[in-house]
């Protein structure tokens, strides 16, 4: 039997959802007014010992962790377009210390290494705390943990089940944030935090650019050229990197590696961002603890405050483009973005005169096992790590360590785990592609309006260890 949800059941009026979105323009608050340098296109030759290609988290990362462990070393960092525009400064800003997308998939899939995916999870998470401090990087961090939320019957069910965290009543979960949809919570305080997405990329920038790492930008990699012997070239428009060892950190975009061509798809999450709320809208929320929050529906949806009190919103509906294209057009999706603004004012009816003054979107590069999967090529002097699906954050730090420690023949407690030992399963060409993830995610909004029930393409999912989640 079909239930509809809460969304459905005290749904607003299309005209204060019109309303509510009339003023927004398309941009991503975080890279709005964002003062960066900017870095020089490469031309001609050069050599470095590590080339690193990918201006995002994941290559910030190995280029900073690379000049730690030899300060020596010429490391070359290339970007496509400029520094942290993708999906580096387009997420949530959530700092998750799981690799694996949560418990529950990290123990289905690799029951054995979980204990040590989980701690080396959370050292992960210190360590990027302490680099915070350290480093001076200006990026807002917030040490808030993450509050999740239920609002259907059989969710209160789901969070009552979960070992962690503070379990809280209706009452309870309202005090701390006042949404009337809110059945109960339970509040995860130590493994996340809050950070401003494209400040962290601009500070790692930074620190990358003080330690001597060349950055260019507008220097998309166009070929790998390499021999048996000798040194690997990253080849340009206009120049070229010879180097000992080169990190490919280039998330959703189209892999340089044929091998990589079907490990990833890219799926677009929409986003929204109110203005700042006024002293009586705060109030009428309270929201004191800063938490960020999740719902737990299949379709889920992620929000939480930014310093200045604005109120990031999104996730819940994932559309992947036939084809694995990225592209510029596919970010302005009014009816995603009416979705959730639909579903922003049911949990917040109480901020029924709120206006949205940033919408966007960003390409999630998602992986069959729902985090990201490494690999070594070209006789061990290509390292790259892909697939974090939407949990790079953090993740992205401990792949750049992967990638260092392979790329420099060393065998740690990282190499040896078997996440990064084996690949996950491909997602098929087109157009099959497509159609499995169409009906993968028709019936994930089915389990929502069955009381979380999973059909038998789900269950059969479940059981060939493959994934999409929303």
């Amino acid at each position: 039997m079909k239930h509809s949800t809460v969304f459905e059941r005290e749904a607003p009026s299309v005209a204060a959802v019109t309303a509510s979105l009339a003023g927004s323009r398309q941009s991503v608050f975080w890279l709005d007014e964002l003062e960066q340098p900017v870095h020089p296109v490469l031309q001609g030759q050069a050599r470095a010992d590590l080339t690193v290609v990918g201006g995002g988290y994941c290559g910030l990362w190995t280029a900073v962790l690379a000049k730690r462990r030899n300060p020596g070393a010429r490391v070359v960092l290339l970007e496509a377009e400029r520094i942290g525009w993708a999906a580096s400064g387009r997420n949530g800003g959530f700092v998750e210390a799981s690799l694996t997308h949560g418990e529950e998939n990290g123990r289905s899939r690799w029951p054995d290494d979980y204990p040590a995916l989980e701690r080396l999870g959370r050292e992960n998470l210190a360590g990027l705390e302490s680099d915070v401090v350290s480093l001076s990087l200006n990026c807002d961090f917030e040490r808030t943990g993450v509050l999740s939320v239920a609002y259907e019957p059989h969710q209160v069910a789901w969070l009552a089940e979960m070992p962690e965290g503070v379990a809280l009543g209706e009452a309870e979960v309202q005090a701390e944030v006042a949404s009337p949809i809110f059945k109960a919570g339970r509040w995860v305080k130590d493994d996340t935090a809050l950070v401003h997405p494209g400040r962290l990329a601009a500070e790692l920038a930074r620190v990358a650019g003080d330690l001597g790492v060349e950055i260019h930008e507008h220097s998309g990699v166009i070929g790998l050229e390499s021999s048996r012997t000798g040194p690997v070239t990253v080849r340009t428009a206009k120049g070229s990197v010879a180097s000992e060892r080169v990190a490919l950190a280039t998330n959703v975009f189209r892999p340089l590696l044929k091998r990589s061509r079907l490990m990833t798809v890219p799926v677009y999450d929409y986003v929204l961002m109110t203005e700042p709320l006024t002293a009586s809208q705060k109030a009428a929320i309270g929201w004191h603890n800063r938490q960020g929050l999740a719902d737990l529906a299949n379709q889920f949806h992620y929000f939480r405050l930014t310093p200045d009190d604005r109120i990031l919103y999104g996730g819940y509906d994932a559309i992947y483009h036939a084809g694995r294209k990225v592209k510029a057009e596919y970010e302005d999706r009014r009816s995603s973005h009416e979705t959730l603004a639909s579903h922003f004012l049911t949990t917040f009816p109480q901020l029924e005169d709120i206006r949205f003054s940033h919408r966007w979107a960003g390409a999630i590069d998602t992986s069959t096992q729902f985090c990201a999967f490494h690999g070594l090529a070209r006789r061990g002097r290509v390292a790259y790590a892909a697939g974090f699906t939407g949990l790079g954050v953090a993740s992205t730090r401990f792949a750049a360590e992967v990638m260092l420690d392979r790329l420099a023949g060393e065998s740690t407690e990282r190499t040896q785990l078997e996440m990064v030992r084996k690949k996950p399963l491909p997602f098929p060409p087109e157009p099959f592609a497509k159609a499995g993830i169409e009906a993968t995610k028709w019936s994930l909004d089915r389990a929502d309006h069955r009381e979380g029930r999973r059909n038998l393409l789900l269950r059969t999912l479940d059981r060939l260890g493959l994934g999409f989640d929303s």
